[in-house]
């Protein structure tokens, strides 16, 4: 019963960690989502920095060379520092606790930064370069942007041996795709490029988780690669210089590990088929 002194408006003092306490597991956000939902903030900026300093201005005629190269790369340096949060995300969610909600949440930030901002980027350059088709450029961001929902739909489903990822990572994916936009190759090379780092994302060719000595390599080369971009955004001496380098090691890394992978397995399949025929020979001796 409710005293009459009582202020209409009057609420029970609740703690706060009863309230926390009582909230399902499944709503609460750890440390290693939070990282999650970095990413994910990242790749939002990286399309509206697209769009508010290339797009725009080169719809409306004021189309400022430097801005351009400003915004588009604050919106590259945007989409390492995404892929930064997701390295770190997963060390964490393994080193602390994870939430039931870490693995869908991984897959939506990872989807927009890594799926939606290099296609919008792609879109972009289709409508502001000027040697473009637009239409086919189109068509190259979907496909870009299919290949990573598949390949993170696929990752949620099949189950591989510890240590290794099948099919070309999307943040490295993403990243390849932009290097190669950056790189301002003609039309038709660009488009294939593109399309053949689409084809990665979703073949069956195994790539290393980056843990370990190969995290650190990852993270200094983000580093070292957002260093670049600063120094072309600034218009440094040597920065074109820089930049170029940078998206050609990029691309050159793309196309390395495939080719690493492919040779590993043709090495293992003729050993277990030499075993196998040393086998068939000592069982008829």
């Amino acid at each position: 019963m409710i005293d009459s002194d009582t202020q209409p408006g009057w609420v029970a003092d609740v703690d706060e960690e009863d309230v926390a306490d009582d909230m399902p597991l499944s709503t609460r956000l750890s440390i290693a989502d939070t990282l999650t939902l970095g990413n994910a903030i990242c790749g939002f900026m990286a399309v509206y920095f697209t769009t508010t300093g290339v797009l725009i201005p080169h719809l409306t005629g004021h189309d400022d060379g430097g801005m351009a190269r400003h915004s588009a790369a604050m919106a590259v340096i945007l989409m390492l520092l995404a892929s930064i949060f997701d390295l770190f995300d997963g060390l964490v969610a393994r080193k602390l606790r994870a939430s039931a909600m870490g693995a869908e949440l991984d897959n939506l930030s990872d989807l927009i930064s890594f799926g939606l901002a290099p296609a919008y980027f792609v879109v972009t350059w289709g409508m502001v370069a000027p040697d473009s088709h637009q239409r086919v450029s189109v068509v190259a961001a979907v496909v870009v942007l299919l290949a990573v929902v598949l390949r993170l739909a696929r990752f949620s489903c099949v189950t591989l041996r510890d240590g290794i990822f099948q099919g070309m990572p999307s943040p490295f994916g993403a990243l390849t795709v932009v290097a190669i936009v950056l790189l301002e190759l003609p039309f038709v090379p660009t488009l294939l490029a593109i399309i053949g780092v689409a084809w990665l994302m979703v073949s069956r060719v195994e790539y290393p988780k980056p843990r370990g000595r190969l995290a650190v390599a990852m993270l200094s080369w983000i580093v070292l690669s957002m260093g670049m971009l600063a120094a072309w955004a600034l218009d440094a001496p040597g920065g074109q210089t820089l930049l170029q380098t940078g998206c050609a090691l990029q691309i050159v890394l793309g196309a390395m590990i495939p080719v690493f992978a492919t040779a590993r397995r043709v090495n293992t399949f003729r050993d277990n088929r030499r075993e196998a025929r040393s086998a068939q020979v000592q069982q008829i001796q």
